[in-house]
């Protein structure tokens, strides 16, 4: 297939629609990380569907000191991309024709999630993010647009808006993809040196230590309710050699630290020790939040929860996160 470059609203919107449009929202130097939403917004489009990519350096999410000039610009490799991952067009707007009377007097708020985690360390950000998004959504009139997880705060808030603005457009969420060593797909990863690619790797070796240390406690959790503390049951299991794992199930899920708690030690265990690495892991904030308003959740928490951090690596900023499940919804996803 050959995939359409449009520049211009006016091109998007002469295009014949047959099927459903999905759209994927990129600033460009696409990876392998879009090739995977791409695909995705394939198979929802489906052969008769649309699906368009949008490539645009958003410079209202760029604050003070941040690499909106740095930021990789590589139109051709992108379109050669989307069109191996199944893209039909590439929209690729000047930001005049995005913003046609310059920075937009009327912008989107994010509110109050907004202003937590990358909203603090990043003021004003999910507001030029979100008014984007909205500007996009309006052009590309999509039936469905897909966002990765790995940006888990930003997805929550484009469903938030979305749902309170009645957009009238499905959000679908993609799993985060990982290169071979854990690292995040992400376009910053090529800022990185070699020295600071390895300290970078505690992002992922910290969410995956809480992650490993949250299913371990609901395994145990899990076996010590299995296994009930009657005289009859005891003496059951005595008498097949398993009564000292029995009382250990019991003994460690009742006393050793569970939940939230657990998880955060067990992630600040990595990060402590990056912190001592050459070049150093800066952690900018670590958060086990409730994915609906990004607060951070407590030690009785139940249901699905967002394990999410940012940290600097010489002059880069990364994040990363990952989904889990706290109670009887189940252990770690």
């Amino acid at each position: 297939m050959t995939t359409a470059l449009l520049s211009t609203a006016e091109e998007l919107q002469a295009r014949v629609r047959h099927g459903r449009r999905a759209v994927v929202m990129t600033m460009g130097a696409l990876h392998e990380g879009h090739a995977t939403l791409i695909r995705a917004a394939r198979e929802i489009a489906g052969p008769e569907g649309e699906v368009v990519v949008t490539v645009f350096v958003n410079p209202l999410q760029f604050g003070a000191g941040e690499d909106l000039d740095r930021y990789p610009r590589t139109l051709d490799a992108d379109l050669k991309l989307a069109e191996q991952a199944g893209a039909d067009a590439v929209f690729a707007p000047a930001v005049d024709e995005v913003y046609p009377g310059g920075e937009p007097q009327v912008r989107i708020t994010a509110g109050p999630m907004g202003e937590r985690l990358e909203g603090a360390s990043r003021p004003g950000h999910f507001d030029g993010m979100l008014t984007v998004v909205a500007k996009l959504l309006h052009l590309t009139r999509p039936d469905a647009a897909l966002y990765g997880q790995k940006d888990a705060q930003q997805l929550a808030l484009i469903r938030r808006m979305v749902r309170d603005l009645n957009f009238g457009v499905e959000i679908v969420g993609v799993p985060t993809v990982r290169e071979e060593d854990g690292l995040a797909l992400s376009s910053r990863n090529r800022y990185l040196s070699p020295g600071e690619r390895r300290t970078a790797l505690a992002l992922s070796r910290a969410l995956f230590a809480g992650r490993d240390r949250h299913a371990a406690q609901e395994a145990l959790r899990a076996r010590a309710r299995e296994v009930p503390s009657t005289h009859a049951r005891a003496e059951a299991l005595s008498a097949i050699g398993e009564s000292r794992a029995a009382a250990d199930a019991h003994a460690v899920a009742t006393a050793a630290p569970g939940g939230p708690a657990a998880v955060r030690a067990a992630v600040h265990q990595v990060l402590d020790e990056a912190a001592r690495f050459d070049p150093p892991l800066k952690l900018d904030y670590l958060a086990l939040v409730d994915p609906s308003d990004f607060t951070e959740i407590g030690d009785g928490f139940i249901g699905e929860a967002v394990l999410a951090m940012a940290a600097r690596v010489g002059t880069t900023r990364l994040i990363d996160n990952l989904p889990l499940t706290f109670g009887s919804l189940g252990a770690a996803s």
